[in-house]
């Protein structure tokens, strides 16, 4: 489960309590006919026939769509998914729309050439667009276009919803790591400076373990192995019950997402809720909204292994003041983070729009 995936759920899961019925469409390459009930919604599956540019489309999910969309309220969007604007205009989508804004489109210059006219038309047709945060608001070019119909809702999350680990996993990973180690948690994507973190850490003694599997991962084995560090340990995917425990387990989170791509930073938010120091990235994203530099963790140049290197090296040998720093990204995380601060201004939303 990536990030936008938790977002749904949480939010799904929030709005339920608020006396919202939810059902969520998605595309898998496993998909029937049968509809999950997840958590208080319902999650339907239309099958991906092919991708273009890490884009999946579908030709079953237009009727798929067409059926739920004539039967619901509003339509909820999550941008960007460029199939996503063709189904909303070829099935004559009449009801209210809002869309979740996660990140512009980056890397993939070329193909927005092409993109940019139906993004700007799809976008000018919706009725709203939700920012996650108000530093990517301020920072896109996109949505400085749409302010007039631009509103910002962070992400928020249900720490009820994680797992409680029991007292033997907990063991366990403290037999594996014994003492003191940074958690990195992800998909293993080129956007997330991984590359970076793993030139950080060495020099360093700092273990460092990173949780999550993904497209660059024998990249970066092989990178670690050159270097030949002993202080990186990659873990693959792990049950949610084992994530839990290494986030209560270690000494601070580190998130080095050195491009825009990442716009807002989940995992980030989950070592706030678990009260970890922190280390990110100034990229003009969310993630400097979730890490407070100074003040939650510290926050670094992007793309700087030495700086990295160097905070990594500050909260360690500052177990006081990293100390204090995960108290307070826990009291922002209860401020502004929660689920049902998001799900209660989601449902003010809704109501506003029908």
């Amino acid at each position: 489960m990536g990030g936008v995936e938790q977002f749904i759920f949480q939010l799904a899961r929030g709005c339920h309590r608020n006396g919202i019925e939810s059902v969520v469409l998605s595309l898998s390459e496993q998909a029937d006919d049968h509809v999950m009930q997840m958590d208080g919604h319902l999650a339907c599956r239309a099958k991906t026939d092919f991708q273009i540019a890490s884009t999946p489309f579908s030709i079953s999910c237009f009727s798929k769509f067409a059926a739920l969309a004539a039967e619901a309220d509003i339509i909820h969007y999550h941008f960007p998914w460029p199939f996503m604007d063709v189904v909303h205009f070829a099935t004559g989508v009449k009801k209210p729309t809002v869309v979740s804004y996660h990140s512009d489109i980056i890397r993939q210059k070329n193909l927005l050439r092409i993109y940019r006219p139906l993004q700007r038309r799809f976008l000018s047709s919706v009725d709203r667009i939700v920012a996650t945060s108000p530093n990517y608001y301020a920072t896109s070019g996109v949505l400085s276009e749409f302010k007039n119909k631009v509103s910002v809702i962070p992400i928020g999350l249900d720490k009820t919803s994680y797992p409680l680990p029991a007292a033997d996993r907990l063991d366990y990973w403290q037999t594996q790591f014994k003492g003191r180690f940074y958690l990195f948690v992800g998909v293993l994507r080129y956007y997330k400076g991984l590359h970076i973190l793993i030139e950080a850490a060495k020099g360093s003694g700092c273990p460092v373990v990173i949780i999550g599997a993904g497209p660059i991962e024998a990249e970066l084995k092989a990178q670690a192995d050159a270097l030949e560090l002993n202080n990186i340990h990659f873990l693959g995917l792990l049950p949610d019950e084992d994530k839990v425990a290494l986030l209560a387990l270690c000494y601070g989170v580190l998130f080095p997402s050195h491009l825009r791509s990442e716009a807002f930073g989940i995992s980030l938010l989950e070592g706030a809720m678990f009260g970890k120091p922190m280390i990110s990235s100034e990229i003009g994203t969310g993630t400097t909204y979730i890490n407070i530099a100074g003040e939650t963790g510290l926050v670094v140049p992007p793309s700087d292994p030495v700086a990295l290197r160097q905070a990594m090296q500050y909260l360690w040998e500052h177990p006081q003041q990293a100390a204090e720093m995960g108290k307070k990204a826990e009291e922002r995380y209860w401020h502004y983070f929660t689920a049902d601060k998001m799900a209660d201004a989601y449902t003010r939303l809704y109501q506003e729009l029908v």
